[in-house]
């Protein structure tokens, strides 16, 4: 596992990297002129108590960067800042007692075989608690401040995703990240379109321009519009792919994710690759590229093919790519 180290990085910023026990091993949190930007998982220790910590703010509400927020909060006293939207979905998600059972029913609506589902809600209710978020924090939007911080609503990996920018630095979370893709997936409750929220947040990125990403996963970015350009092209060739895997047939999202991401997937990859078929799925349907069909008890996709063009090769990378 990788060890907890804090170093000082360029534009007066110190990165704090803690280990993660799964995934890509590490999560890095910021410290800036006395804002602590995310928290990490909150397993383990970490020296919040050694740290000049004015102010919290949370990039967005996944495990690894809002579960230690409420220990961190307490032990410096600093207020943690939150956004709205992504508060929200904090509640219902890890402040939820049938949390895993929701997601459970989620994916068996989309085709995954009860015996994954199954694992889902055993694993869902062992790992909720050690998920300690900060209760009521105060609230931040687009357009809103933090000290001299400019909040960015870029929505996609996360609905409510917020980035931080200030003379061409943005703290960004998972928006932008060096080396893989960042997941986009489509889950319970949230917003019906996140691949086009994030393709709209990756054009934004290139529209800001800032001079450098730091990432909560791996090392800073240095040219972020052109690391954003590569992305939205990642994800349209995937669109295609998740086009080429549909036919006249009805097809689950597991389904078409089999053809997509490859058979030889382990359950937590598998729905994590489900969550990603159905967000490419769910644009394609807004392209008027694909129809889909059903109700609360099982949904399916066809193709909708609008010209005569032959459909492009299926020959699809694997989950993380």
């Amino acid at each position: 596992m990788i060890e907890q180290t804090f170093v000082q990085l360029e534009d007066g910023i110190q990165r704090l990297t803690l280990p993660l026990p799964t995934g890509p091993k590490h999560v890095h949190c910021y410290l800036v002129d006395g804002t602590l930007f995310d928290t990490g998982l909150g397993l383990g220790d970490a020296p919040w108590g050694r740290l000049q910590v004015q102010r919290i703010a949370i990039t967005h509400f996944h495990p690894d960067h809002v579960g230690g927020a409420s220990v961190a909060g307490a032990v410096t006293g600093a207020a943690v800042y939150q956004g709205g939207l992504d508060y929200a979905q904090c509640e219902r998600v890890w402040g939820s007692r049938d949390w895993p059972e929701r997601m459970a029913s989620w994916f068996r609506t989309h085709g995954v075989p009860a015996a994954l589902t199954d694992e889902l809600i055993e694993q869902g209710h062992a790992f909720a608690p050690f998920i300690r978020f900060a209760r009521d924090p105060e609230l931040l939007y687009e357009g809103s401040g933090l000290d001299d911080w400019q909040v960015i609503e870029l929505p996609g990996h996360a609905d409510g995703h917020l980035g931080f920018l200030r003379e061409g630095v943005l703290i960004a979370g998972d928006h932008l990240l060096a080396r893989i893709s960042p997941a986009v997936g489509l889950y319970p409750e949230s917003r019906p379109d996140p691949l086009g929220d994030y393709l709209a947040s990756l054009e934004r990125t290139i529209e800001l321009a800032p001079r450098v990403v730091y990432p909560g996963h791996g090392e800073p970015i240095h040219d972020p519009p052109a690391r954003a350009r590569e992305l939205i092209d990642h994800h349209r060739d995937r669109l295609d792919k998740t086009r080429a895997a549909l036919g006249p047939e009805p097809r689950s999202a597991y389904d078409v994710s089999l053809v997509v991401f490859g058979a030889e997937l382990g359950p937590t990859q598998r729905r994590f690759a489900v969550a990603e078929t159905l967000s490419h799925l769910e644009r394609l349907v807004r392209e008027g590229h694909a129809a889909r069909a059903g109700d609360d008890r099982a949904v399916t996709y066809t193709d909708s093919w609008l010209d005569d063009e032959i459909p492009p090769s299926t020959n699809a990378p694997g989950v993380g790519a």
